[in-house]
């Protein structure tokens, strides 16, 4: 199955079993589709830098914990996976999935400590981009993957202030980005339902409570930055969840890949608005280019 342009959702978790919106869909529905991924957008963005306010007390492995429990109650509850009932052949990719759900949302956090919201966020938004216009053959894409490429080459250029470690923790995040969406296929095809991504968020849950205790312990959190931590997992992962189960019944999926390459800019905004990240003219040149190839390959498929 050829993987679509614009192939992730601002969750990480991917719903599965989404039926394609009718050609029929009223005004009225297309219109909320429109509205609600607006919301989604904003709202995950804006979790993540809410959640960056806690990095004085808990860190970034403090906050990406909370948000794993958060994202492990909302999908265990959408999902209901029936774990005793599955194979070999189901868990090993659900367990994969785990271990990078857990490193992307850990490292991208990481990079937005040293590099802010919109750069963290624009190098994550390589890796889609790249699994997308790796399986296309079209000159098009060829193009799109150049002028990505030079955006990407205009953000990590050497600098005298260019935070290395940051940039690569960013295309980390990428990297394991990218393997989640194949993880995601894999496991869309054995496991019926959301149940896959369900387990896979639960295991990470899992896995991140051993770190937790050990940052609570080390540096005991306040009230204000548990707060903090507890709406970048509500914002960044519930509301974007449960709004893409919405939006993917009422947007055509071009539409909704569409606006999805627009995650970057609105990174960039909220970290500028927000947390008061300013960037310079090239900086907003590269992410306009990442985000313009996007569109383009999108606009262009016929698929």
């Amino acid at each position: 199955m050829r993987i679509r342009p614009a192939p992730a959702a601002p969750t990480r978790a991917i719903p599965q079993a989404i039926s394609a919106p009718s050609t029929s869909e009223p005004g009225g529905g297309r219109l909320a589709g429109v509205a609600t991924m607006v919301g989604s957008g904003l709202s995950n963005q804006t979790g993540a830098a809410i959640g960056s306010l806690a990095f004085p007390v808990l860190g970034p492995v403090g906050v990406v914990a909370v948000r794993q429990y958060v994202a492990a109650l909302v999908l265990i509850a959408v999902g209901r996976p029936r774990l005793r009932s599955f194979t070999w052949a189901q868990w090993w990719p659900v367990l994969l999935l785990a271990l990078v759900f857990g490193t992307m949302n850990l490292s991208l956090y990481s990079a937005i400590e040293r590099v802010g919201l919109g750069l963290a966020v624009t190098l994550e938004f390589l890796g889609p981009l790249t699994i997308a216009l790796a399986s296309s053959r079209r000159r098009v894409d060829v193009g799109c993957a150049v002028i990505a490429a030079a955006g990407a080459i205009t953000l990590m250029r050497p600098q005298p202030s260019t935070d290395y470690l940051g940039m690569a923790l960013g295309l980390l995040a990428a990297a394991c980005w990218a393997s989640y969406i194949l993880l995601n296929r894999t496991v869309g095809r054995r496991v019926p339902g959301a149940q896959g991504a369900a387990a896979a968020a639960g295991i990470s849950a899992v896995m991140f409570l051993p770190i937790g205790i050990a940052v609570a312990v080390r540096h005991p959190p306040t009230a204000g930055a548990v707060a903090c931590a507890i709406a970048a997992g509500v914002l960044s992962s519930a509301v974007p969840y449960l709004a893409d189960l919405f939006t993917l019944r009422h947007v055509p999926p071009r539409a909704f890949g569409l606006f999805m390459s627009v995650n970057p800019v609105l990174a960039a905004l909220v970290g500028l608005i927000g947390l008061g990240q300013g960037l310079g003219g090239p900086e907003w040149a590269a992410i306009g280019a990442i985000v313009a190839a996007n569109a383009l390959s999108i606009v262009t498929s016929r698929s």
